[in-house]
Formats: structure tokens, C-alpha cells, sequence
């Protein structure tokens, strides 16, 4: 522990992180350092540098598959603290990113604050959803997002608003490692004709996605046209099963991990998706999901 001295408090070592992840597979992480403040971040990143420690940073582990050899360096959880605040004014609020966005967008409908409602059901951290600009066939997180307060890789903090900040699909011109929080403009409307499409896009979602399921969400990104789901279910891969994963019979976008399942197994299945897609439709899948190893 002598690299982070006096930090042991927030400093775990060869930790387990399948139980951080919502497929539950993959190795350990050397650390996993959960900060409290933007003081300590700073200070964490500062002895990672000076000891060349390979940074990750982990949110809510929604969208993330970790190799079966784990991850060499620290992982930073940026969820205590100072990084799960929300603070509300008026229609406007700042989000930090350790924030759930299930919770805020449940928070907001009970508030009669319109605007990320679409979001129902999506999982993750709020410097998740806006790192990957969350969102699903109703609509996006970014479109509410107006400035998000970043820290690069020597600690220094600084905020981009629109139109310098730009969300597209999947993606956002973000470069800094870390983002710190969000703030976003909603709409004051009635609590009740939100909460309805709260239970519309649930309903949705439970009719067309495996819910009760170790998955992590949609595997690749649509491409442009046509969605990923539609092309891997028309190459006939629903239910294709490689060790103990499987592409699931409701969604074909999705990847289930059965009992006994390891990434690998995920990552041959994912490897054997793109070949069957490249071979009947000339086109190339990209991955939604972040692949650590």
C-alpha cells in the first residue's frame, strides 16, 4: 500500500470486480479507490502518474465487461460523497457523476421536472450517461445536459457547455478522463403525465427486453438505418450460445450470462455475432459495450 499511504481508508487492493458489474464476470482490479473529494481524486491521480499506475474509471458497471485476468492498476469509483450529490434550482440542476440516473430521473418526475423521463429503466451513473450519452429509442440524455464540469489526467478541473460540448449517438466529444458532474435544464410540467411515460417506456422495455437477466444492456450500437438487434436476429443467432453466454430470444442485442459463464465466453460469442453480420450483411457492428482487459 506504500503507493497510496495515508489514502488506505478509500484504497481497496486486488479487489474482486465481478461483484461491481451487472454481468458479474471478470477478474480483480491490483486497486479499487473510491474517493470522497475532488481534493483526494487530485491526489490519487497525482501518485498514479508518478508511479505509472494505469488508470480506469468505473461507474455504475452497467455497460462494462471485465477480462477474466482482470485489470492491472487502479479503478477509480468516483461514488461517495461529494460524487453522489444532486443539488435542484428551479427547473436547473447539477448532477455528480456518481449519482444513479434511475434515482434522478424518479427524483424528477416526483418534482414535476420534465426532461430525461425517456430515460426510464436505462442503468448507470450520471458520468456514465453522459460519458456514452445514454438513452434508447425515446430519446437521449444529452439533450438536457448543457454543461458538465470535467478533471483531465494532472488534475486540472474546467467546465464545456453547448454548443462546444456535442452529444451524438452513443458518444460525446469528452476527451477529459474524468467527468465531475452535470448541469442540466429540464421543464416544470404536471407530475403525472410524467410518471405516465415513466410507465410507458417501462412496459415497453419489459416487453422487448430479458429484464430478469444477467446482461448488460445492448451489446453493440445500431448502425445507421436499421437497428443491431434486427440484423443480428435476421443472421438467426437468437439463442446462439457460446460456453455458458447466449444471445437472448427477446432481444437479440442483448447477451446473457448463464450460470457458470466467464467473459470469455462473452467475447467469443461477440467475436462470432460480428463474423456472422460481416458475412450476410458486408457490416460491421461496433460495440456499445466497454471491454476492459
Amino acid at each position: 500500500m506504500g503507493i497510496f499511504s495515508g489514502l488506505e481508508k478509500i484504497v481497496e487492493t486486488d479487489y474482486p470486480l465481478a461483484k461491481r458489474t451487472w454481468y458479474g464476470l471478470g477478474g480483480p482490479a491490483d486497486y479499487l479507490i473510491r474517493p470522497k473529494t475532488t481534493e483526494q481524486l487530485k491526489e490519487v491521480i497525482r501518485r498514479c502518474s508518478e508511479n505509472n499506475l494505469r488508470i480506469h474509471v468505473m461507474g455504475l458497471g452497467s455497460n462494462l465487461l471485465i477480462s477474466d485476468a482482470g485489470i492491472r492498476g487502479a479503478v477509480i469509483k468516483l461514488e461517495t460523497d461529494q460524487f453522489a450529490e444532486i443539488h435542484f434550482n428551479g427547473e436547473n440542476l447539477t448532477a455528480w457523476a456518481g449519482a444513479e440516473l434511475s434515482k434522478l430521473v424518479l427524483t424528477c418526475v416526483e418534482k414535476g421536472l420534465s426532461g430525461i423521463e425517456a430515460l426510464t429503466g436505462v442503468p448507470g451513473s450520471i458520468g456514465g450517461a453522459v460519458k456514452m450519452n445514454a438513452g434508447g429509442n425515446f430519446g437521449d440524455f444529452g439533450a438536457a445536459v448543457q454543461t458538465v464540469t470535467l478533471m483531465d489526467s494532472e488534475g486540472n478541473i474546467f467546465e464545456k457547455s453547448k454548443p462546444e460540448l456535442v452529444f451524438d449517438y452513443r458518444r460525446t466529444n469528452i476527451t477529459a478522463k474524468f467527468i465531475l458532474n452535470a448541469k442540466l435544464k429540464l421543464n416544470t410540467a404536471d407530475p403525472e403525465q410524467i410518471m405516465r411515460t415513466v410507465k410507458e417506456v417501462w412496459i415497453y422495455k419489459k416487453n422487448h427486453q430479458p429484464l430478469n437477466t444477467k446482461n448488460s444492456g445492448c451489446i453493440f450500437k445500431n448502425p445507421r438505418d436499421v437497428s443491431a438487434g434486427a440484423l443480428i436476429d435476421r443472421a438467426g443467432l437468437k439463442g446462439l450460445q457460446i460456453g455458458a453466454a447466449a444471445v437472448s430470444e427477446k432481444h437479440a442485442n442483448f447477451i446473457i450470462a448463464e450460470q457458470g459463464c466467464k467473459s470469455s465466453d462473452v467475447l467469443r460469442l461477440i467475436d462470432a455475432i460480428r463474423q456472422r453480420v460481416k458475412e450476410q450483411f458486408d457490416i460491421e457492428l461496433e460495440l456499445e459495450i466497454e471491454i476492459w482487459n
